[in-house]
């Protein structure tokens, strides 16, 4: 590989570290200020939101800068939200700040790579960038973990650093030098030579072929099913985040600080998943892992019986193993969908939009019931039974495609089966 990628996977690994740490800080800064059970999941809300309202715009303001340019721009951005937290801004505010970042780096950050390598290294380039991102989410939840358990916090606030009084305040100072060094890498990146393209002159028009491009991926046969899991995925997936931290709390009587690294195991699971069902699933079998998803809600209900950590720890590498297992290829296989029917940039955007509106819902839906006095157990079996039940359907949707459009859905299957090979 030539020596600018491994820039590339720098700055990404760093992004991306302070990016799960900051998430763990800024829970402990709501909860220093007493804030109520239910409003920590809102931070994920107000993180997300810009990926949802901006999804039409952000690749278009991708490709009207060098993207190692675009990238340090979101970095700047994220710091500036994360001085925000420090200088007393509502948390969840400074965080949204943080969250416009992230929504403007994604698009950089996958394009890159398609400009500045050959196809030929394409494959292995993002295989690389996938190993990174996973290592990036289980250090980075470990990380925040690290950062404000007392025995750490203690040492760091006993250097006297003026203004910084609390393990939260802490942890978002040392977070806020990883993410300078992800710019500092940002710098760094080498310039691809892709042309430049102006911003589209009307908005509007953009709108409306973004919504197009929705509408396209959800009437293909494949494109519905598969963007369906992943959509589910993604907002299950962040919502399994906080239930983790409250049931840790509820069944172990663990704090923040351990419950993260809970959160870090979790991920391990989702990452071993990914790894064998990319050795394993071919692209044109992806729809057959459906199953996993069903056994994944109906196994995160075992959670409400669990009470000692030598049984938690494998329970919680098993479901992050499933979803991992279920989602990579449903992941491939929406990615392959949409390359052919509107090109990666646009397929993309229209995965993130749908995929963090998933979020958005369930988030709410999940704080909605906290804020109702609803027990941690009673709102995992109901998050459990609700990841099952919706894989169910889909699973029903995909064989009455087959009935009724049978030959559609073999010729997709075919494509795939030719792409793969």
């Amino acid at each position: 590989m030539p020596r600018g990628f491994y820039t590339i996977m720098a700055a990404q690994f760093f992004s991306s570290l302070a990016d799960n740490a900051l998430l763990v800080a800024a829970i402990a800064l709501l909860l220093q200020m007493s804030a109520p059970d239910w409003l920590p999941p809102y931070l994920k809300f107000c993180f997300v939101i810009s990926y949802v309202l901006l999804a039409p715009y952000v690749g278009a303001f991708a490709d009207r800068l060098p993207k190692g340019k675009v990238m340090f721009i979101s970095n700047t951005i994220k710091v500036f939200g994360c001085l925000l937290m420090l200088f007393n801004v509502d948390p969840l505010i400074a965080y949204a700040v943080v969250g416009l970042g992230a929504a403007a780096y994604s698009p950089a950050k996958y394009g890159i790579l398609t400009e500045y390598l050959p196809h030929n290294r394409l494959v292995a380039a993002n295989g690389w960038i996938e190993g990174l991102t996973v290592s990036s989410i289980i250090l980075g939840t470990v990380l925040g973990g690290v950062l404000i358990a007392p025995r750490v916090s203690g040492f760091l606030l006993g250097l006297g650093i003026p203004g910084i009084e609390t393990p939260a305040q802490m942890a978002i100072c040392l977070i806020t030098l990883v993410y300078l060094i992800a710019a500092t890498f940002n710098l760094y990146i080498p310039l691809t030579g892709a042309p430049i393209k102006a911003l589209p002159s009307n908005p509007w028009a953009t709108l409306k072929d973004f919504s197009g491009c929705c509408a396209r991926l959800w009437r293909d046969k494949l494109g519905q099913i598969s963007l369906s899991v992943t959509t589910l995925f993604w907002g299950a997936g962040a919502t399994l985040q906080f239930i983790v931290i409250a049931w840790a709390d509820a069944a172990l009587g663990y704090n923040l600080s351990q419950a993260s690294m809970l959160q870090g195991v979790v991920a391990a699971g989702i990452a071993v998943g990914a790894v064998i069902a990319s050795m394993r699933v071919s692209l044109d079998r992806a729809v057959s892992v459906i199953p996993l998803g069903i056994a994944m809600g109906v196994i995160v209900i075992g959670m409400v019986f669990v009470r000692d950590l030598w049984l938690a720890v494998p329970l919680l590498v098993l479901i992050g193993g499933l979803a991992g297992f279920f989602v990579v290829p449903m992941n491939a296989l929406l990615q392959h969908r949409g390359h052919h029917l509107m090109g990666a940039g646009r397929s993309i955007a229209v995965q993130n939009f749908n995929e963090n509106a998933s979020i958005l819902v369930l988030i709410a839906a999940y704080s909605s019931l906290i804020k109702h006095g609803v027990s941690i157990y009673t709102a995992i079996t109901a998050f459990g039974l609700f990841v099952a039940g919706t894989m169910v359907l889909v699973g029903m949707w995909h064989r009455r495609n087959l009935r009724l459009h049978g030959d559609e859905v073999q010729r997709l299957l075919s494509v795939a089966r030719s792409s793969h090979h």
